[in-house]
């Protein structure tokens, strides 16, 4: 199909056809059998169907080809044999910071098929796997409820506090995370113990697109750190990691030019998938942003560094980083 021929094009130019770099031309073959990505991008025919492909970029296969619809938001479940998305009308734009409420939650199989509406336009927000993928964690302005997804029974039920969006369960089931308005800040990471109900902070100040690591004791995420001189005084996004108790803040990727979201970590901890270009929360009403992917030992890495961020980072890398196809809010599946 042509958007599949576009997008491969796409890999051979920023790949070994042009002489990729050695180290980079390593990763790419690294990373070939350790997984799947699924991720939104344009089709050929202008609307978001769901893709997957290798992490290396091999592989692509469009899941959904539904041109009335966009798809939007995979999530893998834990054992990489469920796909959770939203199915939104075509006519209608995806907002950056509301998608995960917008059209409708549909459940199917890891290949797209056998895929089943859970519900009608807006219903089951936000919705997240549990780690044994029988429960859906969903989010509304009335709170937090745990679906059971055998019966569409709500099972228990959470204060909201002060979560606005992208909530996520923990790979162990004892906490979410997501994006909330803490007392002295807007925009920050936290936690919640399921348990509970406790609330921790993890990350403050313009943070967003929260997730786990394998071990549940970190997370990754965006942030635009305070005070950056670049862009204007706005500063770029960088992405960032954590531990859940907010006091080892590491710096993964910045790149001057580039907003940085989606951070996703691989199956086996080892590697960090995200997006980014200059659009802010990348750019879902267009044709999202250009994915990359790079070793977390490789860590922190900065592209187009100014002196500021070399004076901030002066033991950064400048890579390897994989060029992979435009999309938005990938996901890694095993």
């Amino acid at each position: 199909m042509k958007m599949l021929t576009v997008l491969c094009a796409t890999l051979v130019v920023g790949g070994a056809a042009l002489a990729e770099a050695p180290d980079e031309a390593a990763l790419r073959a690294e990373v070939r059998s350790k997984g799947w990505i699924v991720f939104s991008a344009r089709s050929e025919k202008g609307d978001y169907d769901l893709f997957k492909m290798r992490p290396d970029g091999s592989a692509l296969t469009n899941l959904t080809r539904s041109p009335d619809w966009n798809e939007i938001y995979p999530l893998c479940s834990r054992d990489g044999k469920q796909l959770l998305y939203r199915r939104v009308p075509r006519d209608q734009s995806i907002d950056g910071n509301a998608y995960g409420v917008q059209g409708m939650a549909v459940v199917a199989r890891s290949d797209g098929s056998q895929a089943v509406a859970l519900g009608g336009e807006l219903e089951y927000p936000w919705a997240s796997w549990s780690p044994d993928g029988k429960q859906l964690l969903c989010m509304s302005p009335k709170g937090f409820s745990i679906v059971e997804l055998a019966t569409r029974k709500v099972v228990r039920t959470l204060p909201r506090k002060s979560f606005k969006q992208q909530p996520t369960w923990s790979p162990d089931g004892q906490w979410l995370i997501g994006v909330a308005n803490w007392p002295d800040t807007d925009w920050s990471i936290a936690r919640m113990e399921i348990a509970s109900g406790e609330v921790r902070v993890v990350n403050k100040n313009d943070c967003c697109t929260p997730d786990w690591f394998p071990d549940s004791q970190h997370v990754i995420f965006s942030w635009r750190v305070p005070g950056q001189r670049a862009n204007n005084g706005n500063g770029w996004t960088q992405l960032w990691r954590n531990t859940v108790d907010g006091k080892h803040p590491q710096l993964i990727y910045a790149e001057n030019g580039r907003h940085c979201y989606g951070g996703y970590i691989s199956p086996d901890g080892k590697y960090v998938l995200f997006t980014g270009n200059a659009q802010e929360d990348g750019d879902p009403a267009n044709a999202g942003a250009p994915m990359a992917l790079m070793r977390l030992g490789d860590a922190p890495i900065i592209r187009n560094a100014d002196e500021e961020l070399r004076k901030k980072f002066p033991a950064a890398k400048a890579g390897p980083v994989l060029k992979l196809p435009a999309g938005w809010e990938p996901c890694w599946s095993q």
